[in-house]
């Protein structure tokens, strides 16, 4: 909400202008998206139409029918969105979601054909909590592997422990903690977090998911990551040419590591 809808689309035109700039994208192996608020989406659709930008939206209700004020996974679909976010900690915190809300959210957007971005991410560094509460319970464990099995929970919850419908989300994993932050969390602590959960998402054959990491990410840090899928850009990308230098960071990764790497 930090754009009016005027300021959306010439900023909406700028990542056009980014994406249209870097024919390697047209190659599938980075797929940047956008996910602009919910009036903007029928022109953003025409803006990045025949582009590699994926469109997404921020939220979506759970179900068809007489919910006042919510917009159903079939509507997004119907607009084109390829993707919604889903639990973002803003959403958990100020409007009340929890773990049932958001399952309820993942499935029926999934069989909308809308690919759930889950948001997910513990309170604060080195405290494991409860998903469905938030309530902190120990401080006993290293501060990744508590982040690490406390994602892995908020995954499950939001799946109902259906872990084939698992295998088609994309992870956004954001420390609440590091959201608006002067600084993302550190490399070695994300990296660190995200090995941690691959290897507990191996145990359900899924240890390729696709995690995104956002938190005040920005230019310089994908490089730095270590299996991490990509970025999840809040204001850092309000500048459309900090987009173009992040898509430039991932095309290079990309070029470097083998054709069936996740970027």
């Amino acid at each position: 909400m930090y754009l009016g809808y005027r300021d959306s689309l010439r900023w909406l035109d700028e990542l056009r202008q980014q994406v249209d700039t870097r024919p390697a994208l047209a190659a599938g192996r980075v797929v940047p998206f956008v996910i602009p608020s919910f009036p903007m989406l029928p022109a953003a659709g025409d803006i990045i139409a025949g582009s590699p930008l994926v469109l997404g939206a921020q939220n979506c209700g759970w179900a068809d029918g007489p919910w006042t004020g919510e917009l159903s996974p079939s509507l997004l679909a119907e607009l084109g969105v390829g993707l919604v976010e889903i639990g973002h900690a803003e959403r958990r915190r100020h409007f009340g979601e929890d773990d049932a809300m958001i399952a309820l959210k993942v499935r029926a957007a999934d069989g909308a054909g809308v690919t759930p971005l889950l948001c997910v991410g513990e309170e604060s560094r080195g405290t494991e909590t409860t998903p469905s509460t938030g309530a902190a319970v120990a401080d006993s464990t290293a501060g990744a592997e508590g982040a690490a099995r406390f994602v892995c929970g908020q995954i499950e919850a939001a799946v109902g422990g259906d872990w084939g419908l698992a295998a088609r989300l994309v992870i956004a994993y954001e420390p609440v903690w590091a959201i608006g932050a002067a600084e993302p969390a550190s490399a070695a602590y994300v990296s660190a977090v995200v090995r941690i959960l691959r290897e507990l998402l191996g145990a359900h054959g899924l240890q390729g998911l696709p995690v995104i990491y956002g938190g005040s990410a920005k230019p310089g840090l994908l490089p730095s990551l270590d299996g991490v899928s990509g970025l999840f850009l809040g204001r850092f990308a309000h500048d459309a040419a900090n987009f173009g230098k992040v898509l430039d960071e991932a095309l290079s990764l990309a070029a470097r590591r083998a054709p069936d790497s996740e970027h």
